[in-house]
């Protein structure tokens, strides 16, 4: 079997990721790679070491020749090509935040406009792939979780399932400056990153927080509060979280550490640590690999709980070709083991 494939918005470090990642995959061929902005050049030449794709214009994309269409666009932007492309032909994977969110109400609190096609919300799989599988292989249109919403739903999903959380659960995440996008910004130069350590939107601020008390209150009749808190770390690339989760009754940590090791058994990309060991970046950088640590907290009826994963692979990138391998019936490592 060949998929035949097309990445829309390729020049950002998603989609370089992205590409990179198809190019070596061995049932996947690449037909386009579509830039607004530097169509006409190949990826080459906009970043070094990347593979020699021609860039085409967007409109200029042979979408009947695909079977799946990549998006690493700008929201908004990625859900009118979404709408676009699913009326010819091609399944979509969505890596923007365009269809994570089912309700337009909540889209419009969010991202601060309409949204662009409200009638495909409720058709998009949210693409969290360990729990999403049972969906995938039907799906149209999927929608890659947010890097942050990753860190933190994965770990969660296991415990909120079987009520083992109450109350508050506070995320402590820190991320490498790659999570900003490839667009300058100020806070995201590199006189402003380096030798710093930074919070931003913290508390309920941040967008991803739309998506994780969607995901929770799927998951569970009681779902916890979470109150986020993300961090510019000084490096390009890892996201590592650390939960504060506190527990119902006749939970302690040990029971947490022994629910998600029987929860993530039979995962290939989630690796549950030894009791006590903490989940670092250089458990993940550059792969696919989601790794959670289970720590005492010093007092009963807390469990701390770390999450690492690399924020362009299984937190972007990684994901939608996880994604694309369940949508078509491969097996979900194939192209990723490496």
């Amino acid at each position: 079997m060949t998929i035949r494939a097309g990445v829309f918005g390729a020049t950002g470090y998603t989609g370089l990721e992205l590409i990179a990642l198809l190019a070596a995959h061995p049932d996947v061929a690449l037909r386009f790679a579509a830039s607004e902005s530097r169509a006409g050049r190949s990826l080459r030449d906009v970043h070094a070491g990347a593979p020699d794709v021609p860039l085409i214009r967007p409109h200029d994309a042979p979408v009947g020749d695909i079977d799946v269409a990549f998006l690493c666009l700008p929201h908004a932007a990625s859900a009118t090509t979404a709408a676009w492309l699913l009326d010819r032909g091609p399944r979509v994977i969505d890596l923007s935040a365009d269809f994570r969110l089912r309700d337009p109400a909540a889209y419009r609190q969010w991202y601060g406009a309409d949204h662009p096609a409200p009638g495909l919300l409720g058709t998009a799989v949210y693409g969290l792939t360990e729990v999403a599988r049972p969906l995938l292989p039907g799906a149209r249109l999927v929608a890659n979780p947010g890097c942050y919403a990753t860190s933190i739903l994965l770990p969660l999903h296991p415990l909120a399932g079987v009520g083992a959380t109450r109350g508050t659960v506070i995320a402590d995440s820190k991320s490498g400056v790659s999570g900003a996008g490839r667009v300058p910004k100020l806070h995201t130069h590199f006189v402003e990153v380096a030798e710093n350590f930074a919070p931003y939107s913290i508390g309920r601020t941040h967008r991803h927080i739309a998506e994780i008390d969607q995901a929770l209150a799927a998951w569970s009749a009681a779902p916890p509060l979470v109150v986020f808190s993300p961090h510019l770390l000084p490096v390009t690339r890892g996201i590592l979280t650390t939960l504060y989760v506190p527990l119902a009754p006749d939970w302690d940590h040990a029971r947490v550490h022994a629910r998600l090791a029987q929860a993530f058994a039979g995962e290939p990309f989630v690796r549950v640590l030894p009791a006590g060991e903490a989940a670092t970046l250089a458990h993940v950088l550059r792969t696919n690999r989601c790794v959670v640590g289970v720590h005492p907290a010093g007092r009963d009826g807390l469990a701390i709980v770390t999450s690492a994963l690399d924020n362009l692979v299984k937190g972007a990138a990684g994901q939608a070709l996880q994604n694309m391998n369940a949508m078509f019936g491969l097996p979900e490592t194939r192209g990723l083991t490496a």
